[in-house]
């Protein structure tokens, strides 16, 4: 299996010369089966209810609020990076709780993660503000709709396909502890989609809070096995994260929000946080790791 199986690269209308989105491949070879989740993605792709929501959620967040991207492509980067870091994580032996303690199969994984990261924002359409909470009882009703579809999801098989789905939403706040290694990958893919193209809307309408400036200032996030970093062991962690900053205001993405996400997530001593600042002229800040 090559280092970038599952992935392809593909370049965001945002910034094309800077910013690059490790797309999931659903023909590509995996880490984990991959059959049931590659049907399930085709189903959102062509659901009416979920497309609308990804479309209606980014009214509050950014036309009302003017808040960083909350819309349908902050959830296909998600997405992305959610089955991306899963798959590494499988591809480095870790085990995931979340279906095997429901008694689900290993297949169902990919399908929580991947529902978990295309609903988590959903409660965007209700209010910002507590947002989290607001998404559970939304998504409680489209899984009771969506789930039944699938042949092999039964009203037991649904109900707990459900319960982990929601669990994950739930605790990509960071004032919910995930409790499954599956969520833990919702609540750190969510905070990995920083690159500046997410903030661009606030950006040119003139907002400059940190939370915009630090988005700007980051230029690429790239996903690789932890195998790529320089000087690595042997014993190196599954995944290494590798970001790249044009200025010091990045550090916040990073040390802060990133950090956050990253702590206490079950997978916080399996990926490697690098942060590069690639402006030689500005070196207040050259290299941080988390």
């Amino acid at each position: 299996m090559s280092d970038n199986a599952g992935s392809t690269e593909t370049t965001p209308d945002d910034d094309p010369n800077k910013m690059s989105v490790r797309q999931y491949d659903p023909d590509a070879e995996h880490a984990f089966p991959d059959e049931r989740v590659n049907e399930v993605l085709a189903a959102i792709e062509s659901d009416p209810e979920i497309r609308t929501y990804l479309r209606a959620q980014n009214v509050n967040a950014v036309t009302r609020k003017g808040y960083n991207d909350h819309g349908a492509k902050h959830i296909e980067i998600v997405r992305n990076r959610a089955l991306r870091l899963y798959d590494l994580l499988k591809r480095g032996g870790v085990e995931f709780n979340g279906a095997s303690e429901q008694g689900l199969d290993e297949a169902d994984e990919a399908v929580i993660v991947a529902l978990a990261a295309t609903i988590h924002d959903i409660g965007h359409v209700v209010h910002r503000d507590d947002h989290a909470y607001y998404s559970i009882p939304l998504a409680a009703d489209l899984l009771d709709r969506f789930l039944p579809q699938f042949d092999y999801y039964g009203t037991e098989e649904a109900v707990r396909v459900k319960a982990e789905v929601l669990h994950a939403i739930l605790c990509h706040h960071t004032e919910e502890t995930p409790l499954t290694r599956e969520a833990g990958v919702i609540r750190v893919a969510d905070a990995l989609d920083m690159e500046r193209g997410r903030s661009r809307i606030p950006y040119e309408k003139g907002g400059r809070g940190i939370n915009t400036l630090s988005s700007q200032a980051i230029s690429n996030v790239d996903l690789k096995p932890g195998s790529e970093a320089d000087g690595h062991d042997g014993d190196a962690m599954p995944v290494l994260v590798e970001i790249e900053m044009v200025n010091a205001a990045g550090v916040y993405q990073v040390d802060n929000l990133l950090k956050a996400k990253l702590r206490d997530s079950l997978i916080e001593d399996l990926v490697r946080i690098v942060a590069i600042n690639t402006k030689s002229d500005d070196q207040l800040v050259e290299r941080i790791e988390l």
